[in-house]
């Protein structure tokens, strides 16, 4: 498998390759034992990714004790075919969860069935423990992939999945088997949006909180993709017990997005952010109450909330890519108060317009992907307290991002990843790989690479259509 390596910061230019010139044949030799085997180099993670976005919910990794060697070639550990679906998986205590679909043949109806699959692999190796599936039926309305969208959340001694038809599971991370399970799209009235479900659960304080919104029973009939006549039902936000599945709460009046739940800390006190379809939600998961909702959504009817919420203090910061842009605001248990908004449907003038991605916050400023398509979308880096556009990168294109101490990882939708020095003075690349070149293309990841890097000791998840690398980093050596 050969990657082009480009390395800036010495101002040189090297090819090297992940594995040496073999044939075809070979090739796949060579990495069915990398799958098998533990790698000479792997060390075990001090960290893990339990959740989207990681524990912190914010895509972030702090240094290192031994930064990373980024002027090496990283090795590929290991890879897996992964199904229909977006969502790339987590990891926790040394086991990686990948949820996605898959057909298989049903000898019963002699026909070929979609299965929502959640599979277990041992994190060292790549060695599959488990796998458990269940049917399901679902037809994307805008023709895409038909798998889930969301990232499993783990907790202690179990996971939980939602997939993109609402079904919401809890398994045990030992062997997959099912403890509870509920489909909230039937049980709270959840009328089909564009993309199905793709808002991943949170786990806070024995709490399952899903992103749900149901509507009532006379809207059931609202025909497809015409969500302005949908209304609510008080269901924007479940919360159910970890232990049994049991309805603990519900609040909000809203329809869900593709955004996540994530807690904040006011005064002392935990709540939880959903940016739902219309707006910002701050939740009491304690009186279990909708506290205040800021509005925030484009008037354009098929537009969507996607990117997770942004926090530092007490400020948050949501954007998306329709026609408002970005807004900054500081929150309270009263209601929020703008720091500052981007001037709506006037693009040149926005600061940023997030997507699906959300933006990775360092040291009072924000880098990430703005637009909605390409050529309309661009890697840049703002300034958190004012929104001024501090660099904007040349190129026409849609990435996510993570970080890892100093250095941001992005993943640019067709396969490039770039290592970018944290530079809010200008874009600062330090090396790149072009993950899709690969000769057979059998091992390269392909379009669309929609989720964001994962990030868990020296390895680096990254997931493209059909196909999740795992790359394992060197680490720097000491002078």
């Amino acid at each position: 498998m050969h990657f082009k390596l480009t390395c800036h910061a010495a101002g040189w230019i090297v090819v090297a390759s992940l594995l040496p010139s073999v044939s075809c044949a070979q090739r796949d030799a060579v990495a069915e034992k990398q799958v098998r085997g533990k790698s000479q180099t792997y060390a075990e993670p001090q960290q893990a990714w339990p959740r989207f976005l990681g524990k912190g919910f914010d895509g972030t990794v702090e240094q290192p004790q031994v930064p990373f060697d980024w002027t090496t070639p990283p090795v590929m550990a290991w890879s897996i075919e992964v199904g229909n679906g977006y969502g790339l998986g987590t990891v926790s205590d040394g086991r990686f969860f990948q949820l996605d679909a898959s057909r298989q043949f049903d000898v019963v109806t002699s026909r070929s069935v979609s299965r929502e699959r959640l599979r277990c692999f041992d994190f060292a190796s790549g060695a599959e423990l488990w796998s458990k599936s269940n049917a399901f039926q679902y037809s994307d309305l805008l023709g895409y992939e038909d798998g889930p969208r969301t990232s499993p959340t783990v907790s202690g001694d179990r996971v939980i999945t939602y997939g993109v038809t609402g079904l919401l599971k809890c398994r045990n991370v030992a062997d997959g088997q099912e403890i509870w399970s509920l489909n909230t799209n039937d049980a709270y009235g959840v009328v089909q949006n564009f993309f199905g479900v793709g808002s991943s659960p949170l786990v806070l304080d024995g709490q399952v909180i899903v992103m749900v919104g149901g509507s009532p029973p006379e809207d059931q009939e609202v025909g497809p993709m015409q969500l302005d006549r949908v209304t609510y039902n008080g269901t924007a936000v479940v919360a159910f017990d970890l232990e049994n599945g049991r309805e603990l709460w519900k609040t909000g009046d809203d329809l869900a997005s593709y955004s996540s739940p994530r807690p904040i800390e006011i005064n002392g006190t935990n709540y939880v952010l959903v940016f739902a379809r219309t707006g910002l939600l701050l939740v009491d998961p304690v009186k279990c109450e909708t506290v205040w909702q800021f509005e925030h959504r484009a008037s354009i009817r098929d537009s969507v909330n996607a990117m997770v919420p942004v926090v530092s203090g007490d400020q948050v910061f949501i954007s998306e890519c329709y026609e408002l842009g970005s807004a900054l605001l500081q929150v309270s248990k009263l209601q929020p108060r703008v720091i500052w908004k981007d001037p709506p449907r006037d693009r040149r003038r926005q600061a940023m317009r997030s997507h699906w991605a959300t933006p990775i916050l360092v040291d009072g400023f924000l880098y990430g992907c703005s637009g909605r398509n390409a050529p309309d979308s661009d890697l840049r880096c703002i300034s958190w307290q004012t929104g001024e556009i501090k660099w904007v990168d040349a190129r026409r294109t849609r990435s996510s991002v993570a970080r890892l101490g100093d250095h941001l990882v992005v993943l640019e939708e067709r396969g490039l990843m770039q290592i970018l020095k944290v530079n809010s003075s200008k874009m600062e690349v330090v090396a790149e790989w072009d993950l899709s070149q690969d000769e057979g293309r059998r091992l390269g990841i392909k379009y669309p690479c929609w989720a964001a890097p994962v990030i868990v000791g020296n390895r680096i998840l990254v997931r493209g259509t059909d196909r999740i690398l795992c790359l394992e980093f060197a680490a720097k050596k000491s002078r």
